[in-house]
C-alpha cells in the first residue's frame, strides 16, 4: 500500500505520527533512514519488510535512526 508512496509523503505521515508497514526491499538505505528518523522524532512506529538480504552494518544505521520506531520482518 505505501510502496508507491514517494519518500517525502512517507516522512510526512511518520512526522504526523502515522505508522505504517512498508515492503522496503528496493529502497535505497539513505531513504529508510530518513523514514526510521522521521518515525522517531513522532512517535510512530514503523514496520520495514523485505530486508533480510541487507548487510547487518545497514540495518543497524536503519535501527540508530529510528531509536526503537522500527520493526525488522522478514
Amino acid at each position: 500500500m505505501f510502496e508507491m508512496r514517494p519518500l517525502s509523503e512517507l516522512v510526512q505521515i511518520a512526522k504526523a505520527g502515522g505508522g505504517m508497514t512498508l515492503d522496503a526491499g528496493m529502497r535505497p538505505v539513505d531513504e529508510l533512514v530518513q523514514i526510521a528518523r522521521a518515525a522517531s522524532e513522532h512517535s510512530a512506529r514503523i514496520t520495514f519488510k523485505g530486508l533480510k538480504l541487507r548487510p547487518t552494518s545497514e540495518l543497524v544505521i536503519i535501527a540508530s535512526a529510528g531509536q526503537g520506531a522500527v520493526v525488522f520482518e522478514p
